[in-house]
């Protein structure tokens, strides 16, 4: 079945920082949309249980004292986003995500932290997904457009509303109206099934990272390495 039309729930972080394996969850958000619309959505503060930098506070607007005053442990929240997605999954929702597998791979670190299960544990071992990610999409299906692919940019370029950017519930809900516009603007995407759009990225984000790792070592980096794997770095699980 296509995905394009179908309930899609978005799913965005706000972070301590911007390496997925060291950062910690700031806030987190769950937006459930159907044709373009919210239909329910759950957010989250944390209190990531270390400093949070004044560059990562000026982006999400969430300091350190303001973390530990209002927001839950955040193994409490890791814990309940990876369950909110998993029971998603378990529905055959796909979980649209803007740059999929920095956010997965995070909150996949916060569940090893904290002995957590992980997400594919409790998919019972059979992988996760669908996931759809705008980022890896459009990088694919218009590989030679110019410009920035930030969340900010492609809204701009799809015509996507984006007020409160940052914010893990607007980035959330723009992801799944960007996935929408990309479906509206390139039916071929649109058609395809969630498993087989998810299986197509893991080739398209592999393909883009072997080029783009060929051009930093061209560039005079010869031991540059970017990792392959998508949606989840170091996951040998596939996807479902």
């Amino acid at each position: 079945m296509a995905w394009h039309g179908e309930p899609l729930v978005g799913f965005d972080l706000e972070t301590t920082g911007t390496d997925p394996l060291e950062s910690r969850i700031v806030t987190a958000s769950v937006v459930g949309v159907h044709r373009g619309a919210v239909v329910r959505q759950r957010d989250w503060l944390a209190d990531p249980g270390v400093h949070i930098p004044e560059q990562a506070a000026a982006i999400h607007g969430i300091s350190s004292e303001r973390a530990a005053a209002e927001g839950r442990p955040v193994r409490e929240v890791a814990d309940e986003v990876a369950e909110t997605l998993t029971g998603y999954w378990s529905q055959g929702v796909p979980v649209v995500a803007y740059n999929a597998s920095f956010d997965l791979t995070l909150l996949s670190a916060e569940l090893r932290r904290h002995g957590l299960p992980s997400l594919a544990e409790r998919m019972g071992g059979t992988g996760i997904g669908p996931v759809l990610d705008p980022y890896t999409i459009d990088r694919a299906v218009d590989r030679y457009r110019r410009g920035k692919r930030t969340l900010e940019a492609v809204c701009g370029e799809y015509g996507v509303e984006l007020t409160s950017a940052h914010q893990a519930s607007a980035d959330a809900l723009a992801a799944v109206r960007v996935a929408l516009a990309i479906a509206d603007r390139h039916p071929q995407v649109a058609a395809l099934a969630p498993a087989e759009l998810h299986e197509r990225q893991i080739g398209w984000y592999r393909a883009w990272a072997e080029n783009f790792q060929d051009f930093l070592r061209r560039k005079g980096d010869p031991e540059a390495v970017v990792d392959p794997v998508w949606p989840l770095r170091g996951d040998p699980v596939p996807a479902r």
